[in-house]
């Protein structure tokens, strides 16, 4: 039978005054239970009333929540936020997990009602902050198993409120302990994530303060390397397989350092991925798959420890460049005899260049001892003709950027200028050092796609004369930082015509590829849930 609001502020009554002799007064508590079976006024009185004694009746207790439960789900939005501001101060010993799995399931709300109240939201994620204040642990708990066995909607939605909220928590909140045990769940959440999971995760591991040190990065990628599949051959014709080696190699990048190496991932992409460089299955229409690989082994090259195969690698490395870099079209009887104009694709050459020429520093008599006379040969031709095609760019980029400044340089035309006059001059840094006899691999240059400091971008247009060393080679290629920039799609350049002209490279087709979207593609097939109230 429900109550009225009189016998609600009755009983009420009787339990506030009760004061120390609460528990001989269950029959008053139980009354103020059975207002959830009344209207409007009286659900409200019982959304607030229930959790105010609900300590005095651990008899009661399964009841109390239930009832409450009830509330959260009530037609009336006013009632569920109340009932939900209030159920935080439920959250005490062994009822706190249950309250967190609770809160985290309404994590879902409005989505079955068809409705988008982000009041009410923002009610279950405030009500998931402040119990995950009183107990870290517990809370966790909660949200972790709704993310392992909750419908797909929840789960979505509970690493995200870790992803992002985990980070605005208080030190003392945050303890060694808590950081060990998030550490450990999600590990097996990584046993079957999608691509925008695993991208979340790793966000959220590589936010804790114990991955911050030498030992916690290896272990992050050590779990990357788990999700790349780095045992199996690539099949370059499987996008979500390219998808997933993309993924997990963006995810692992700005975790290398001279301490924490790339050697697994640069091993891979040489025996896997560069032999298949031209039958690679792009996942996303508009991104070019070939320059996307060559920049991620780019970025990667520097921070590469000691290799098993390394010759076998750089030798890889060595026919893909090849393979870029046309011998000059008067050949006679070459490759190129009957073409007018080879074509020079900077971009590809700037990343294959950069990567063998840190590899090659672990191996400098590789162009001495290691390949044919005749191939040597083969291959000074090409840097040649390369470098003459080289010094013509580099002089009409000069020409066409020559004093202008500030918002001059800001114009597309103008920006795309200026990184394709970073490109040629770290083309022309590398090809002056492989000249050397021996050749040599001291010289440094930052990739022409890390982002532009500003003394360096006036440097590059504001002096009349500048050597092919001056842009470009002055800052050593340095790890990203751990939120990986996002890189705007832009206007592709055309250089000017003439003898050398030929397309710069499609450096400005920059945009990152993702997952495709839905469930059951890219990192594991996770089956839909259909669970329905589980509390």
């Amino acid at each position: 039978m429900a109550a009225t609001v009189e016998e609600l502020y009755r009983n009420y009554g009787i339990l506030a005054d009760a004061k120390e002799d609460l528990s001989k007064h269950k029959d008053a508590y139980q009354v103020i239970l059975d207002g959830v079976k009344g209207g409007p006024k009286e659900k409200r009185l019982a959304a607030q009333f229930i959790p105010k004694f609900f300590s005095s009746f651990p008899e009661l207790a399964d009841a109390a929540i239930n009832a409450q439960l009830d509330l959260c789900e009530d037609e009336d939005v006013s009632i569920r936020r109340q009932a939900i501001k209030e159920l935080p101060r439920f959250a005490s010993g062994e009822t706190l997990p249950r309250v967190a799995d609770i809160l985290t399931q309404l994590l879902q709300t409005g989505i079955e009602r068809m409705t988008d109240d982000s009041a009410e939201f923002n009610q279950v994620i405030t009500a998931l902050i402040s119990i995950f204040k009183i107990d870290a642990k517990g809370t966790l708990g909660g949200l972790f198993s709704q993310i392992l066995q909750g419908e797909d909607i929840v789960r979505e939605r509970a690493i995200k409120f870790l992803s992002t909220k985990l980070k605005t928590m208080p030190d003392d909140t945050m303890t060694k302990e808590v950081e060990d045990y998030i550490f450990t769940e999600t590990k097996k959440v990584l046993e079957d994530v999608t691509g925008e999971e695993f991208v979340l995760l790793m966000r959220i591991l590589s936010g804790l303060k114990t991955m911050q040190t030498v030992s916690g990065r290896q272990q992050l990628v050590e779990l990357v390397v788990e999700q790349a599949f780095l045992e199996q051959a690539l099949n370059p014709a499987d996008t979500d397989s390219v998808d997933r080696l993309l993924q997990c190699t963006r995810q692992g990048l700005p975790l290398f350092s001279k301490n924490v190496h790339s050697t697994r991932f640069v091993s891979y992409f040489c025996e896997y991925v560069l032999p298949n460089l031209s039958l690679l299955t792009s996942p996303v229409a508009e991104l070019d798959i070939q320059l996307e690989v060559l920049k991620l082994l780019a970025e990667m090259s520097p921070f590469c420890g000691d290799m098993d195969k390394l010759e076998v690698n750089l030798n890889m490395l060595f026919e893909k460049l090849l393979e870029f870099m046309p011998l000059p079209p008067e050949e006679e009887n070459g490759e190129n005899a009957a073409n007018e104009e080879p074509k020079l694709q900077f971009s590809y050459v700037e990343c294959l260049l950069f990567s063998f020429h840190q590899l090659g520093k672990k191996l400098p008599d590789f162009l001495i001892d290691k390949i044919s006379a005749e191939k040597l040969k083969d291959f000074k031709i090409r840097l040649q003709y390369f470098a003459r095609g080289l010094q013509v760019y580099i002089r009409q980029l000069r020409v066409a950027l020559q004093g202008k400044t500030g918002d001059a340089l800001k114009t597309d035309e103008n920006k795309m200028k200026v990184v394709a006059l970073k490109i040629t001059n770290n083309i022309n840094v590398l090809i002056k050092d492989l000249f050397h006899n021996p050749p040599s691999y001291k010289s440094t240059v930052t990739l022409s796609w890390k982002p532009v400091q500003k003394a360096e971008a006036t440097a590059v247009v504001g002096q009349k004369r500048l050597s092919g060393d001056d842009v470009g080679a002055t800052a050593t290629a340095k790890k990203l930082p751990p939120s990986l920039p996002r890189r705007d799609a832009r206007q592709i350049y055309n250089p000017p015509s003439g003898k050398y002209s030929a397309t710069i490279g499609n450096f400005s087709n920059e945009q990152r590829g993702g997952f495709r979207g839905g469930r059951g593609r890219g990192f594991g097939g996770r089956g839909n849930r259909s669970r329905g109230r589980i509390y």
